[in-house]
């Protein structure tokens, strides 16, 4: 991955590629690039609605919500740094290489699930930047989405580069911006005096929390490897792996914090209007820089959900050789989709992106489960690139049973433990609505699929190849 650009050199090219191989010789960049590109994304509106989460609709007094925040994306961030650290290895997107766990065909189940997961991130960051600039330019709230989405598509028609210079950026911006907000509530505004109250802890809002906050990084899991392939294959699997677990982290766990004091603060109001209260004086400065943030993060979940869909198209359209023009038409028809929720969906915001997140935990749970295990356990990292791109899925076929059914299980097996405020399981409701369903599936999913594919290997009198 290239370094950040300086100001005086030529402007990112239009980046020509989308799913195909990255050849070697167009591999560049170090490990540690990598923590810019996920540092300076997280630190957006975003990140602190749902640290918010804890002290608002979770209920938790804020020194548990602090403890649930770190817990959640420590954890959370080990399973999304695994699948960044395939980038280098591979050199193409996630969702292509999930066809050699699922088949060609088998895999479309989960990649247009993960379509749908990047419409609703990106409707869900539309909402907060439009509300946020809106608050500091006077502009209707739907133009202020508007514009903030627009400024996505172009970044995402420009590609890889212009979206890892912009992450740059807002890792030093975006950064002074966090800081200068907390410097602002807690040392010159002050905080009320109920602020660090006690009452209120739960098991189940503190499991809620470290749920949605393990979410958060998982969440990642479907495209990290995505802004990892570009990079030499002797990057290694540590460099990769640590450089996107610190910047992912800590960029998701600062904000999150921030959300988290908002909330207690200001328990009753609605996070961007308590935020504005407490940091008044730099309210406008704050806002329009994190505003700005919503538009580069939102055009890192827009350039991989053109990937996906481009995925998609390839599965049935197999000599289809997308380029930049397939990517740029791909990101405008895919903005317009994503804007239906955005301008309709932003008065109930809170209670549904909170709904969103558990159901978007379930269905990805046993798809990490089956691609980790499959990668790092069963294969060591050894597939066979060109059958990715075959119609009948190459040595990898068109549908993998095995792998199709432990995904539907791994589903039902969660639905029992699930805890949200349209559904709660018979299980969550035994244990007082603590959710746990995304480590029932962890569990449950990770030995079960290697024992199966173990043995569909040596039942069809095959060489193991992860044991050989």
């Amino acid at each position: 991955m290239s370094t950040p650009t300086p100001a005086t050199s030529a402007p990112p090219q239009v980046e020509k590629r989308t799913i195909d191989h990255i050849p070697e010789d167009e591999r560049h960049g170090k490990g540690r690039d990598l923590f810019t590109v996920w540092f300076g994304s997280n630190i957006m509106l975003l990140t602190i609605i749902t640290g918010a989460l804890s002290t608002t609709v979770f209920g938790l007094p804020l020194w548990a919500g602090v403890i649930a925040v770190l817990v959640g994306n420590i954890v959370g961030g080990v399973v999304m740094a695994l699948h960044a650290a395939q980038g280098p290895q591979m050199g193409v997107p996630q969702m292509l290489q999930t066809r050699a766990q699922f088949g060609s065909y088998g895999s479309l189940l989960v990649v247009v699930l993960v379509v749908f997961m990047y419409l609703g991130f990106f409707a869900s960051n539309a909402v907060l930047g439009g509300k946020a600039l809106a608050k500091v330019s006077g502009m209707p709230v739907n133009l202020s989405t508007f514009l903030i989405g627009c400024v996505s598509v172009v970044a995402t028609m420009v590609g890889y580069k212009l979206i890892h210079g912009l992450a740059a950026f807002l890792s030093v911006v975006a950064g002074g911006a966090l800081i200068v907000a907390f410097i602002w509530m807690v040392w010159v505004n002050g905080l009320p005096e109920h602020t660090f109250h006690s009452d209120g802890f739960s098991v189940a809002g503190f499991m809620a929390t470290v749920s949605v906050a393990a979410l958060w990084q998982i969440a990642y899991a479907p495209y990290v490897s995505d802004y990892t392939r570009y990079m030499p294959k002797d990057t290694g699997v540590r460099a990769a792996f640590w450089a996107t677990y610190a910047g992912c982290v800590l960029g998701s766990t600062l904000p999150m914090l921030l959300g988290a004091l908002v909330g207690a603060a200001l328990p009753n109001s609605d996070t961007l209007d308590g935020m504005g209260t407490l940091t008044q004086g730099v309210t406008t400065g704050v806002f329009i820089v994190f505003a700005v943030g919503v538009a580069a993060t939102n055009s890192m979940d827009l350039y991989c959900g053109s990937l996906s869909t481009i995925t998609i198209g390839q599965n049935i359209f197999p000599g289809w050789q997308a380029g930049a023009v397939s990517r740029a038409i791909t990101a405008v028809i895919l903005f317009g989709i994503a804007m239906i929720p955005a301008l309709f969906s932003a008065d109930d915001f809170l209670a549904n992106y909170a709904n969103f997140l558990a159901l978007l935990l379930c269905v990805l749970i046993p798809w990490t489960a089956v691609n980790l295990v499959d990668y790092y356990v069963l294969r060591h990292g050894e597939y066979d690139i060109p059958s990715l791109f075959e119609r009948d899925g190459g040595v990898y076929g068109t549908f993998n049973w095995i792998a199709i059914a432990c995904y539907f299980l791994g589903i039902a097996i969660q639905i029992p433990f699930l805890s949200t405020t349209i559904f709660t399981g018979f299980a969550a409701e035994a244990i007082d609505g603590v959710d746990i369903s995304w480590l029932v599936g962890l569990a449950v999913i990770c030995p079960l699929y290697y024992v199966l594919m173990r043995s569909k290997f040596q039942n069809i009198g095959d060489p193991v190849p992860e044991l050989a």
